[in-house]
């Protein structure tokens, strides 16, 4: 069956995938025509999968950077009823709460005269690559505690400022995390790497705010042109990816995926034992990745005051990219409290809600989007919109249009590097590998994920931010 064949536009960037076969509700893509003609069968397919599991209300929805994944496709969002829906570990991801943090610092552009110096010290100051450890050496009682507190373990223990967590999602803590539902093997994997960005498209960027769109939200955000920002981009490591190994695995010698249309999607009921078990465990990685993130801000404050020492950088919000959270949300009229699963798609909630901090209650929350490497990141706010059309969601950043394998293939990392450094963009990586698999035009274009967003209304444009200086893997 040919699914991109079946779409019908039903809006200048709307496409309804029609309810067929076992599908138990249409599938909904937001795209513009240009992305429209690099997004793969397979992710449209995985759309229509998603719309046959059980609970499921109302779309099966993707976001405008939406591409193949594990089960759901990347830039998937799904709600489901919690007495008669499921939860999928294919619908979180490997990379439990791969999220984004965005400081806004008191430097100027004019300040950064010595780009690639600074970038090198924080390439040395924040461990990063596949299986690098953290600078932390943690007992096994203290990971317990930070799979329960996220970043506010690490701001109690001195690395950071009660206001870091208080502008995170969930206050840089999921409640329900039990550690005992973290597999000894997921916390060894994840005990020496605490503090640390991991590799692939992880990295910590130095931007500057290059166009403001909306002046008073970009004031409520603490943003002006000429700005020195920095983003942080990172995950749960190898704690949160065998997590997801491990309750794929007990999902299908407990329930079976022969009923499935792929076995990717395997899951279990919300309210079942293993259901609440996977949601407590994934609560336990997401806690680690919030902590993670904060250790990291800390690292940054901590160098940066080496070039200047009235250095300060304050977080302006930190969201995840994959999780399932359990929100209220109105559905034809009516509130109902529904498992709503973001794979690689960011929340955005409009003016009004109580998960916001204060300070963001009447604009809504900001959207972080970084884009690839050598691209511009986006701020967004959210909106009422985003709540009535995807369960308050919008992309997440740019989306892949090759695979790494591919890229490998058609790109070089020396070349890479010197084409970003001719663009004035100073990159510090250990791996040429790494830099070729993550090169700009592995991805889609940015520009135009975010103008579907805002076109759209699921995420309204605030700020432009240009890099300047990245850190990717070791």
């Amino acid at each position: 069956m040919a699914y991109k064949e079946q779409l019908k536009k039903v809006g200048e960037y709307e496409y309804e995938l029609p309810k067929t076969g076992k599908m138990l509700v249409p599938g909904k893509i937001f795209a513009s025509e240009k992305l429209m003609e690099k997004i793969e069968e397979t992710a449209i397919q995985q759309v229509a999968n998603v719309a046959q599991l059980p609970g499921i209300i109302k779309y099966s929805l993707a976001m405008p950077d939406l591409h193949s994944g594990y089960g759901f496709c990347i830039g998937g969002v799904a709600a489901f009823k919690l007495d008669s829906g499921i939860i999928s570990p294919g619908g979180v991801g490997y990379d439990i709460n791969c999220s984004v943090r965005l400081l806004k610092t008191n430097l100027k552009s004019k300040d950064i005269k010595n780009k690639k110096e600074i970038i090198h010290s924080l390439f040395r100051k924040v461990p990063s690559g596949v299986g690098r450890g953290g600078k932390l050496k943690l007992s096994e009682k203290e990971l317990n505690e930070v799979l329960k507190e996220g970043a506010q373990w690490a701001v109690k223990n001195g690395y950071g400022r009660k206001e870091d967590y208080l502008h995170t999602e969930e206050q840089g803590k999921l409640q329900g995390a039990n550690p005992d539902d973290v597999s000894q093997r997921a916390k060894a994997r994840g005990l020496p790497q605490l503090g640390s960005l991991g590799a692939g498209n992880h990295f910590v960027e130095i931007q500057e705010v290059e166009e403001i769109y909306d002046k008073n939200i970009a004031k409520v955000f603490g943003l002006e042109e000429g700005q020195i920002t920095i983003m942080i981009h990172c995950g749960s490591r190898g704690l949160g990816h065998q997590v997801a190994s491990d309750y794929i695995k007990l999902m299908e010698e407990r329930y079976d995926f022969s009923h499935l249309p792929d076995r990717e999607l395997i899951n279990a009921p919300v309210k079942s034992e293993l259901g609440k078990k996977y949601f407590s465990a994934m609560a336990a990685a997401a806690n680690f990745a919030f902590a993670n993130k904060q250790l990291i801000t800390h690292w940054v404050r901590e160098d940066l005051k080496h070039y200047f020492p009235n250095f300060k950088a304050d977080v302006i919000y930190d969201v995840c990219h994959n999780i399932a959270k359990i929100e209220e949300h109105e559905v034809d009229g009516k509130k109902m409290e529904l498992c709503v699963h973001r794979k690689g798609a960011t929340r955005a909630f409009g003016p009004g809600r109580k998960e916001l901090p204060s300070v963001y209650r009447e604009t809504g929350q900001p959207v972080l989007i970084p884009g690839s490497m050598g691209t511009s990141s986006y701020v967004l706010v959210g909106t009422k919109k985003a709540e009535q059309v995807s369960f308050g969601s919008t992309a997440h950043g740019a989306g892949r249009v090759m695979s790494r394998h591919e890229a490998l293939k058609q790109q070089r990392g020396e070349k890479v590097k010197e084409e970003l450094s001719r663009k004035g963009i100073e990159v510090e990586s250990g791996s040429w590998k790494g830099l070729a698999e993550e090169a700009p035009s592995a991805y889609k274009d940015v520009d135009e994920v975010v103008k579907v967003s805002d076109k759209v209304g699921i995420g309204k444009l605030v700020a432009k931010l240009k890099p300047l200086a990245v850190e990717q893997e070791k």
